[in-house]
């Protein structure tokens, strides 16, 4: 699958493997409204971060996809098996993706990171080899990475004004 270097691809975390699941079975990965990046739903790529929960692929990009479609729907709507979960209300982009791809070699992290999403470019997706080769300052989009201590930085200073 050709990357062009000015498609933009969203850098998703994958922390549990009921979502991987989804993700490989029915071609749709769920995203927050309310922790979304600029941009979304309109990026090109997704790509997948793993966490620890996926023991030695953990800390890496392994795989993406091309982003096909998207809709907005309530997490009741998404899972109707959780429709008692506490954000059941909440709003989320179901984005529809093509067939997954394999990041070969894989785009890992030498350092530690607590990302929530990350925006980069296909350019740089294609050159990465490490995680910061994705973020060196800012995204020709004009987003900067966002992690999740920053998000919860930025929660954190409103509940207290």
């Amino acid at each position: 699958m050709l990357i062009y270097p000015d498609d933009r691809v969203l850098v998703a975390v994958m922390n549990n493997k009921k979502d991987w699941q989804r993700v490989q079975d029915e071609g749709w990965y769920r995203l927050p409204v309310k922790h979304a990046p600029a941009g979304t739903p309109h990026f090109d790529y997704l790509a997948f971060y793993f966490t620890s929960a996926f023991g030695s692929d953990k800390w890496a990009i392994h795989y993406y996809a091309r982003i096909e479609g998207h809709e907005l729907l309530t997490r009741r709507d998404l899972i109707p098996s959780e429709s008692d979960h506490k954000r059941a209300a909440d709003w989320y982009y179901k984005l529809q993706v093509g067939p997954l791809q394999h990041k070969l070699p894989p785009i890992v992290s030498y350092k530690w990171r607590r990302l929530s999403f990350l925006v980069s470019t296909g350019d740089r997706f294609e050159a990465a080899e490490e995680i910061s080769d994705l973020f060196l300052d800012q995204s020709p989009a004009g987003q900067p990475f966002v992690t999740l201590r920053e998000h919860q930085s930025k929660f954190t200073d409103r509940v207290h004004e």
